[in-house]
């Protein structure tokens, strides 16, 4: 896809947001951290509108919890249509990071997602969507 070139004028205190945010994310430059925030507007906007998307949901669990991986397995297969692969990572004795990739219909990944996250014994749980 061709690149074309235009000029934007920002206040000062944007510009100085802008520069702070292509420094924090370590972008090589400002057309960069705008692709990126407007790629990043469309995808909400797709979840939104319940769109086709595709993602990654990443949790961290102690599977030392009761029942937390046949519930995880559990949910998983009630949404095996959505899932395109699984991987499971032991971060120590206690903590374990699956990582579970996910194509489907917005509203159907954030309601898997959602269920996952909520399961009894997860640490922390994030749900990661972008264009399919």
């Amino acid at each position: 896809m061709p690149v074309r070139r235009f000029g934007v004028s920002l206040d000062e205190e944007v510009l100085e947001m802008l520069d702070s945010y292509v420094d924090t994310n370590e972008f090589p430059n400002r057309s960069q951290a705008i692709r990126h925030l407007i790629e990043q507007h469309t995808v909400e906007k797709k979840w939104m509108c319940n769109n086709e998307v595709a993602g990654a949901i990443v949790l961290v669990y102690d599977h030392h919890k009761f029942d937390i991986t046949k519930n995880a397995n559990e949910i998983q297969h009630n949404y095996h249509h959505l899932i395109l692969s699984s991987q499971h990572i032991h971060l120590n004795h206690d903590l374990c990071l699956e990582t579970i990739a996910v194509k489907g219909p917005a509203h159907d990944i954030t309601i898997l997602a959602d269920k996952l996250i909520a399961l009894k014994g997860v640490k922390h749980g994030k749900l990661v969507m972008s264009r399919a």
